[in-house]
């Protein structure tokens, strides 16, 4: 069954097209609105297709309290030492700013949307009349959540970090059952940053067989060999994490890409997609002035009529115009018709059939 595509603005999602590249911005902007804006004008200078941000408040996240399971003790965490609350406060996109981010991307052709983590902020989304929206993956078993995205009857893309296959069912089962079909998964990691090894891309054809929609990737490592591989086995879209410069520092900025190289990602990405092809054995058209430069039989040393082929006379080199070297064997011992001068591609009418 064909995977249904998604037209976002100018581009359409699916896999005979360009792999679609978002950049996340999240808190890098550090509650900074001209930064923000920079943020955007670096990705669509670097080729990025879409640009996404996050709409919640501290208050709509969690409660501001500053011990127990709202505070983060572990000392693996970039935000160890902060609360839940603090790190929200920190981190959120001022709603008022939401505006003059979308404005910019759409002048400079980036399409613009965001996750939101509750209702209120679906509601005010859906007042900026974004195109679709993102799910992330502390939220993806959130059905109520996803009930009101999918009422929208926008495309949804939704990482699956952390979900069971039994909640994913869930997750999928409830979309369907409010109408959407046009939902992206993306294979996540839930760790910040990931690691290669940790990420287990070979995951995604399984998702699609699943699920029978398109799979993308979320990608919290470093680098771009995660997400350059993920396209090879059919990732039709990619999400990273960007900042102008990771020495700024940020809440994110530690596993998020830089303009150069998001600009890489974007060319490498579309040559992999390009590199995939179809399933093709023999010589493609483009190889066919190639074929001059095989190996072949040729006449090593000038011969006299009736003289026979031997290891001496007799050589597998380059170029290709004589007869294949499988027949070297077949040939060794047979006579020749004619002189033969020495730089002879050898077919058959050299020899000395009648004889």
């Amino acid at each position: 069954m064909a995977l249904t595509p998604i037209t976002l603005g100018q581009y359409r999602i699916a896999p005979n097209s360009p792999p679609f590249i978002i950049a996340e911005m999240s808190g890098n902007h550090n509650q900074s609105l001209e930064r923000a804006l920079a943020i955007v004008e670096a990705a669509a200078q670097a080729g990025a297709h879409a640009l996404k941000i996050q709409t919640y408040t501290a208050d709509t996240m969690t409660l501001n309290l500053q011990d127990g399971e709202f505070f983060i003790r572990d000392n693996n965490s970039l935000w160890q030492g902060k609360s839940l609350y603090q790190l929200y406060q920190e981190a959120y996109t001022p709603w008022e700013w939401h505006e003059p981010i979308f404005k910019r991307c759409q002048e400079l052709g980036l399409i613009a949307f965001s996750t939101p983590f509750d209702a209120s902020a679906v509601d005010f989304l859906e007042e900026l009349h974004v195109s679709c929206y993102k799910i992330a993956s502390f939220e993806n078993t959130d059905l109520p959540l996803l009930r009101k995205v999918a009422a929208t009857g926008k495309p949804l893309i939704i990482s699956t970090g952390m979900a069971s296959l039994a909640e994913l069912d869930d997750m999928v089962c409830t979309l369907r059952a409010a109408g959407c079909e046009q939902f992206i998964l993306l294979k996540c990691t839930s760790t910040y940053p990931a690691t290669p090894e940790n990420t287990n891309i070979l995951t995604i054809p399984h998702l699609r067989q699943l699920f029978d929609c398109q799979i993308g990737l979320s990608d919290h490592t470093l680098g771009l060999g995660v997400a350059v591989a993920s396209v090879a086995l059919g990732a039709t879209v990619i999400e990273k994490h960007f900042t102008l410069s990771r020495a700024d520092g940020g809440v994110d900025a530690a596993f998020s890409m830089q303009p150069e190289e998001l600009a890489a990602l974007v060319i490498e990405s579309k040559r992999a997609w390009q590199a995939l092809g179809k399933i093709h054995y023999g010589t493609t058209e483009l190889e066919k002035p190639s074929l001059q430069y095989r190996r072949s039989l040729y006449v090593a040393k000038d011969m006299q009529e009736g003289e026979v082929f031997t290891t001496d006379n007799l050589r597998a080199i380059r170029p290709g115009l004589g007869l294949p070297t499988k027949y070297y064997e077949v040939l060794l011992g047979k006579a020749v018709g004619r002189m033969v001068k020495k730089g002879t591609p050898v077919s058959w009418d050299l020899l000395n059939i009648i004889k």
